[in-house]
Formats: C-alpha cells, sequence, structure tokens
C-alpha cells in the first residue's frame, strides 16, 4: 500500500495525461539540446497559414500546428473553463497543489477513483521541456524534478504568465496545438470569439484528445463538457443560469477542419515553391498568400472523387479500388486535375492524388506521365504556323517509319481502322493517329518540340515520330498551363500558386512578379487550333464534356489516350479557366479494357466546370484575329457549294496568307510527304 502511495504521489498510477512510451508527446518540441532551465517559458514554434485568393484559410504548414495568442485577448470563461476542471486551487499553490497530492492519496486508500494530482504549472513545465520533464516518464525521480521545476517557476513568473503558456501548450489532437488552433479548427472561429459552451467543450480534450474529440465522439465531448460547465458554476465563474443555457447548446463543429476548403496538395505545391524561393515556412509564422479559388477547389476535389469511383464501378473492373478502410495501400486508381487562369498563370485549384492521408506525393507537380493525343494541339499549332491550313487533306493511312534503329514504327489508332483522306481539322476532331505522326514529320518534331517548350512545357520532347502521338511524358502543372495559349490567342505564361509572404511581423519577404504574358503564337493560329479544339467537344472525342457543360459556357479542349490506356486525359478552356484532368495508375498498368480520355477523364473534366459556372457568367473567348474564312463542305475541304449537305458546311478559318485558293486542287490527291514510307 506504502508503494502506491508513493505512486500517487509521483503520477506513477493512472496519471492525469499519459503518452505511449513510443512516441513524442504531441505539441511539444522536438527533443534536442538542452539550452533552458526546466522552469523557463520559452517560445514555442507557431505554424505558418496559407490562405486562398479570398482570404479564407485552406491550410497549415509545420510540424505541429499552433498560433499562440496572448491571455489578455480571450474570453475571462476561457481560461477559467480549464481551470476548473485541471486545477481548481491554481490561484492558490505554489506550483504544488498538496491539497490535490492528499486528495489523490485519500483515493488511494480508499480505492476510490484515483484522481490525478499534477497542476497546471507542472503540465506546462512538461508541456515545454519534454527534454528534461518527460511525462511518458512514470519515475518517482521524473516527478520530483516536475515539481521542483513548478514551484521554481511559479517565483519567476505570475500566474497569468503560466496560463497564458499552459493555453497555448495544450495538446487538442489532430496536430493542433493551443486554444486558437482548437477555437480554428473545432468551430471556425478565433479563440477571442468562442463562447462558454465551446471553451468547455475545449477544455474536456486535455483528458483525452482522442476520446472526447467533439468531431469524432460528439456525444462523449457533450456530456463532459457539461460536466465541466456544473464545475465552473460549482467554482462562481458562471451562474447556474449560464451553465444551464450552455449545457443546451448543440455542439457546432465546423466541417473541413475549419478551412475553406480542404487543399493538403495544394497547401504542399505552396510550400515546395516557397522553399525554392528560399523561404523557411516550416520555421514558423508565415502568412501566405495564394491563387487557389477554394469553391473551385471543391468542385475539382468531388468531380475527381466521383470520376474515380465511377471507373471502379464499371463492369468487369479488376483493380483494387479505394477503400478508406485501408489508408496504407495506394494501388488503386490515382488522378490529378489542374485548373489554371490563362492570362495570369495563377493556378486556382489542384489536386495532387486520390486520397492525401494515404499518399502524399503530389502527381500534378511532381509525376510525369503520356500526354497521349492531348499534345496534338501543339503538333497542329506548328503546322497552321507553317501556313498549312487546317482544311489540308490528309490521309488516314498506314504507316511503316524506318527510326534510325532501322526498327519500324507502324502506330495505328484503338480502333485499328484507317479511314482514309480527311481535313487536318477533322483528324483533330477524331483524333486519327496517322494524321498527326504525318504532319510532326512534315514539320520536324525538333520544331514541334521547341514551340511546345515556348509554350511552357518543362520536359524534354523527343524528336521522334511517337512524340507527335504523346509518347513523351509532360508534368500535368506545367502542361495544363502550356495549354493557355490556345485560350488566350497566343500568349503563355507561367504556372503561378503564390502571390505574397508575410513573416510573423508582417514584413513581406516574397512576392513574385506577375506572370507577364509572352506572345508564343500567332494569334491567327491560336485561334484556329481553339476552334478546332471547338469541334473536339461538339463532334468528336471530347463530346461528353460538351454535353456535361451548359450551352451558355463556351469550350474547347482535347482528349488524351496512351497506349494500352494507361493514361488517360482531356485538357480543356473556357474563358475564364485552363483546366486538366489525368486519371491511371503510379505503376503505369492498363486502366481496363475500352476506355479513354473522352470516356473517363472528360467527365471529370465536365463535371467540374458544371459545377464552378453554375450561376456564373463564363463570358467569351477573345475575338477572332485578322482572319480570312469562309463556308467549306466538312469531307471535302473545299468551299461549300449548293449541293453541299447543310449539316456538312462549316465555317473555316485560314491565317491570311494561307488563303483558300492554294487548296482548291484535287482533295483526294496524297501530298508528297504523305507516302506510305517515311524514312
Amino acid at each position: 500500500m506504502l508503494a502506491l502511495a508513493a505512486g500517487v504521489l509521483t503520477g506513477a498510477v493512472a496519471p492525469a495525461r499519459a503518452q505511449r512510451p513510443d512516441e513524442r508527446p504531441a505539441c511539444a518540441p522536438a527533443v534536442g539540446p538542452v539550452r533552458t532551465q526546466p522552469w523557463e517559458i520559452v517560445p514555442l514554434p507557431q505554424s505558418s497559414l496559407v490562405y486562398a485568393r479570398d482570404g479564407s484559410l485552406i491550410g497549415e504548414i509545420g510540424t505541429d500546428w499552433r498560433t499562440s495568442v496572448a491571455l489578455s485577448t480571450l474570453p475571462r470563461y476561457v481560461p477559467e473553463a480549464f481551470i476548473s476542471v485541471e486545477d481548481k486551487r491554481f490561484y492558490e499553490h505554489n506550483g504544488v497543489d498538496l491539497v490535490g497530492i492528499a486528495g489523490a492519496l485519500k483515493d488511494v486508500v480508499t480505492e476510490g477513483d484515483v484522481r490525478g494530482a499534477s497542476t497546471i504549472t507542472q503540465l506546462v513545465v512538461g508541456n515545454l521541456h519534454p527534454e528534461q520533464i518527460d511525462r511518458r516518464d512514470r519515475s518517482i525521480a521524473r516527478k520530483l524534478r516536475e515539481q521542483a521545476a513548478a514551484r521554481e517557476m511559479e517565483k519567476h513568473y505570475n500566474k497569468a504568465q503560466i496560463l497564458e503558456a499552459f493555453l497555448n501548450s495544450i495538446n487538442f489532437g489532430h496536430r493542433w496545438c493551443g486554444i486558437e488552433e482548437a477555437a480554428r479548427h473545432y468551430y471556425g472561429k478565433h479563440a477571442s470569439q468562442l463562447t462558454i459552451a465551446e471553451a468547455a467543450s475545449l477544455a474536456a480534450l486535455p483528458k483525452s484528445p482522442v476520446g472526447y474529440d467533439p468531431v469524432r465522439h460528439p456525444d462523449r465531448n457533450r456530456e463532459r463538457r457539461n460536466l465541466i460547465l456544473g464545475l465552473m458554476a460549482d467554482q462562481g465563474y458562471i451562474t447556474r443560469p449560464e451553465a444551464a443555457q450552455a449545457q443546451a447548446e448543440a455542439l457546432g463543429t465546423v466541417a473541413d477542419a475549419g478551412f475553406s476548403v480542404s487543399a493538403p496538395y495544394f497547401v504542399d505545391a505552396v510550400e515546395q515553391a516557397a522553399r525554392a524561393h528560399g523561404v523557411p515556412l516550416r520555421q514558423g509564422g508565415f502568412r501566405i498568400f495564394t491563387t487557389a479559388d477554394p469553391a473551385l477547389q471543391r468542385d475539382a476535389q468531388r468531380a475527381l472523387a466521383d470520376g474515380l469511383a465511377k471507373v471502379e464501378a464499371r463492369p468487369g473492373y479488376r483493380h483494387p479500388k479505394f477503400d478508406p478502410a485501408h489508408p496504407n495501400r495506394t494501388d488503386y486508381l490515382q488522378g490529378t486535375v489542374v485548373a489554371v487562369d490563362p492570362f495570369t498563370g495563377e493556378v486556382r485549384a489542384l489536386v495532387g492524388g486520390r486520397d492525401y492521408a494515404a499518399s502524399q506525393y503530389d502527381r500534378a507537380v511532381n509525376a510525369e506521365r503520356q500526354p497521349g493525343s492531348s499534345f496534338k494541339p501543339f503538333v497542329y499549332a506548328k503546322v497552321l504556323e507553317d501556313g498549312i491550313a487546317a482544311n489540308t487533306i490528309v490521309p488516314d493511312t498506314a504507316l511503316s517509319i524506318v527510326l534510325p534503329s532501322g526498327a519500324l514504327y507502324q502506330p495505328r489508332d484503338d480502333d485499328g481502322k484507317f479511314l482514309g483522306p480527311m481535313t487536318i481539322r477533322q483528324a483533330l476532331v477524331e483524333s486519327r493517329n496517322s494524321v498527326a505522326i504525318q504532319l510532326g514529320q512534315m514539320v520536324g518534331m525538333d520544331s514541334v518540340a521547341a514551340l511546345a517548350h515556348r509554350m511552357g512545357i518543362g520536359t524534354p520532347i523527343d524528336p521522334v515520330p511517337s512524340s507527335a502521338i504523346g509518347a513523351s511524358v509532360v508534368r500535368p502543372l506545367d502542361f495544363v498551363t502550356a495549354y493557355s495559349a490556345f485560350a488566350t490567342n497566343g500568349l503563355a505564361v507561367t504556372p503561378r500558386l503564390v502571390t505574397r509572404i508575410d513573416d510573423q511581423y508582417g514584413r513581406t519577404v516574397y512576392a513574385p512578379a506577375d506572370s507577364t504574358p509572352v506572345r508564343v503564337l500567332d494569334p491567327a493560329v491560336a485561334y484556329i487550333v481553339r476552334d478546332m479544339m471547338k469541334d473536339v467537344t461538339l463532334r468528336g472525342t471530347g463530346r461528353i464534356a460538351r454535353e456535361m457543360v451548359p450551352d451558355d459556357v463556351p469550350i474547347a479542349g482535347k482528349t488524351g489516350t496512351t497506349n494500352d490506356n494507361v493514361d488517360v486525359w482531356f485538357v480543356g478552356m473556357t474563358p475564364h479557366l485552363v483546366a486538366g484532368v489525368w486519371l491511371g495508375f503510379d505503376q503505369n498498368q492498363p486502366i481496363a479494357l475500352g476506355v479513354a480520355g473522352g470516356s473517363l477523364a472528360a467527365p471529370v473534366w465536365g463535371e467540374m466546370v458544371r459545377d464552378y459556372y453554375a450561376g456564373r457568367s463564363a463570358g467569351q473567348f477573345p475575338p477572332a484575329p485578322d482572319l480570312v474564312f469562309g463556308d467549306y463542305d466538312r469531307a471535302t475541304g473545299q468551299p461549300a457549294t449548293p449541293l453541299t449537305p447543310p449539316d456538312e458546311v462549316y465555317t473555316e478559318f485560314f491565317v491570311p496568307g494561307t488563303g483558300p485558293v492554294a487548296t482548291r486542287e484535287n482533295p483526294w490527291r496524297v501530298p508528297q510527304w504523305g507516302t506510305l514510307i517515311l524514312r
């Protein structure tokens, strides 16, 4: 019995807040060289806050998340809620509560419920100096050191300073450290705005941040909250009617942990961008202002989750499926979404994977994937730039291209067919590989690569025939941003996620210059390629996107599917946005038979854009530059005649100087550069 009594005195039996022996105490500084005395109140690391373009909070950066606040900014009942349950004689003792220890001893003797005897001051000592006062250590020696340090702390600091340190060092779960973080993430407000009921709810958490979590275990939290409200009334901090009113209130916790949208991949990309410019966000205290649009980010995340789930629900789908109950698995289908303002390069939404908790790898920024046919617009842009008109006839035919190695390259489309002579425009609409490769060979894939790099693609593009149909890898963020030149009539921008970073004193430490648009394409060329991509969504492989988006929202875009259906894409644009969707496996394996960018990625894009523009005006694309145009026959590429069927009449556009006269020869003639064997 004496040993057991000594254990209560030293905290060995039923410690008030025992930690698992295999983990660092949450919200405590990392163990390192001892530089302070265990009674000192030391500054604690602060997290860096990440804001969306509308000023709302979307993330935090730091090992633990903390924003310390002054005690003087809090309503008096906030600290009183914690005092009432943690240390009701806080203002009476000198750091060690002998009355509390005696009560704990009595519990042992009477074999009742053993209460903890640690004071708030002792808890502060343990929270601030875990390397010296490790509360996982249940020995008598540790308890005696803690009590001595608590008495010494009371000699050097007043009660208000100790209480402030306590409130800023409490572990509230989820890496949320301190009262400000708890108020922000549980109740969506500053600690200075907490109600009596909310203060009591948070005061329930130090005993067990997991067990009394108001989101996961609302009934448990409510029960303990109401107990604390009763204690506050018993101790004279609030009146009985105030306690009864607060006990009747609902918990009222907020969604998405108080963020306007939970965007962990976007936040990681922001940190990566800041680190590249020498800003150490993890040192804490920074305020990062970003380009994120919370509404679009939310729409992107929801559309991607819905689209991936629908793929997995397809009959005959044979791969492992996403299951939140198995967070360590990442072998299921992944996806990314990127949306950029084409006029500024500001990234409005970025989703780097399916489940951040399972995989923090940001595929939108760092992955290198084959774009498939979604690369073809860059080929066609170079073709138009070289003076070849969109109504030019090219045969969709079998090819055998001798490679430098001596091997034969014989591309084909998924349908295994060759459709014969067709206009360049129609070849893009139907995404015919043979035509794109012939065009790439004609203008030179090195020239296509140079144009693609000029437009913003940063990865190498091999000057080989297969690159014309997207065999060279790209990074999703760069690739999608490169499409901006098509949306802006030829102006390229650089993707940007951060607009400004301020330090803890409000001084701006980094403010990137605005992305100055650079002319990379003739406006006429960009306009015609975009018009061809409008046709892709009206009549071609991307029509699912057009069907999903309201008619008053102009769109254009291109699908992409790689060999064996390993990667599927849709990259499209509206007058305000350029956005891209990629789906695939991290392990580069086929998704399923018979799938394509038009059937898998385009619906994700369509759902996102449809939802985003609900209640918003889409506007119009930039007006056409100086162009030659006229009514043409879709089948022949020649000017329409009275005999042309009405549904085959369309408007064709020409770069000035490449006008229609030169095309009025035999439309079925195979050009010299379109022979079946190319060397």
